[in-house]
Parts: structure tokens; sequence; C-alpha cells
């Protein structure tokens, strides 16, 4: 005759003196951490597709942006209400932006979004820099070229023009 099989337990106490849920869910733990290599490689495709999508749509709403037109003129704001060394934030475009008189009384505007992350850049006319909070960023006031940290790339300038004592941004300028 055959001897019983014995049933082993995880804790080795005998199957009548288990908790009622191990006899409900009967899987042991070290059994349940096992990956079929079927399983693995599925996952592994899965995730590597989704990758693969992620960055195709990244492209692909890069190049849409870029061929989006240009918006027109809009009126911006008084000249006279803008002393050298004042800034002031306005819309062109949908996009948030950034008017400056310098301090010699030169006009400028940018982007208000960092070219590193999209984190919104705060000027700093006294210093002669826009800065860029999130990473320690620093871009040239006069020209929108990075000058320190992280960003490698200048500010987008908008184009302005004075009409009639009102400035207007006509267009942006996209350096490469």
């Amino acid at each position: 005759m055959s001897e019983p099989t014995r049933v082993e337990t995880p804790d080795l106490r005998p199957p009548e003196a288990q908790p009622r849920w191990r006899r409900d869910f009967p899987i042991d733990w070290p059994e349940d951490h096992l990956v079929a290599r079927r399983d693995f490689t599925k996952f592994l495709v899965l995730t590597s597709f989704a990758f693969v999508a992620g960055q195709l749509w990244i492209g692909v709403k890069s190049l849409l942006g870029r061929r989006a037109p240009a918006p027109g003129a809009e009126r911006i704001a008084r000249l006279d209400r803008l002393a050298p060394g004042e800034a002031m934030q306005f819309a062109y475009g949908g996009e948030d932006a950034l008017l400056m008189r310098l301090p010699g009384g030169e006009l400028v505007a940018y982007s208000s979004k960092c070219t590193h992350l999209a984190c919104a850049v705060v000027p700093d006319l006294e210093r002669g820099r826009i800065a860029c909070p999130c990473h320690h960023g620093y871009f040239d006031a006069a020209s929108g070229r990075p000058i320190a940290g992280p960003p490698n790339r200048p500010l987008p300038r908008i184009v302005l023009e004075t009409r009639g004592g009102w400035v207007w941004a006509v267009g942006r300028e996209v350096s490469t």
C-alpha cells in the first residue's frame, strides 16, 4: 500500500490548522511569483510598443506645431505705459509671452516658456536676464540666449513694431 501524500504548507502546519483564507486561495507564495517566459515576452513587447507609440505621438505633435500658421498682428500695450526696466505679460497666438522694455529703452518680447522644460520664466531686468526658477536657468534679456543652467536653446522671440504709440506683436522668430 502507498503512503498518503503529505501536503506541504508554507508555515509547515497541517492543512486542518491553516486559516480559512488559505483553503480559499491555495496558491503558495513562492509559486505566485513565477512568471512564464511567454508572459514576460508579452509584457516586454507591449511596453516597447507603448514607448514607440508615445515617441511617434510626440514627433507628430511637434511637426504639426511647427506648421501652425503664425498669428497676425496683435496690439499689446501703450508705449508710454511701459517704462524702461519694466516688463509685462501678454498672450500672443494663444501662448503666454513676456514684453520687456530694457533699461536702455529697447523693446523686446519672448515666449514666457523656458526652452528646457517649459516652466514659466521671470524677468530680472536689473541684472539684464530672464530667470527660469524651476532649474535655475538664465537667459540674456537682450538676446534671449541661454547664459546659465540647463536650457541650451534661446527663447523664441516675438517680433515687435510700434505704431501710433502702441506696441504690436507682428510675428515670431524661431532661432535654430
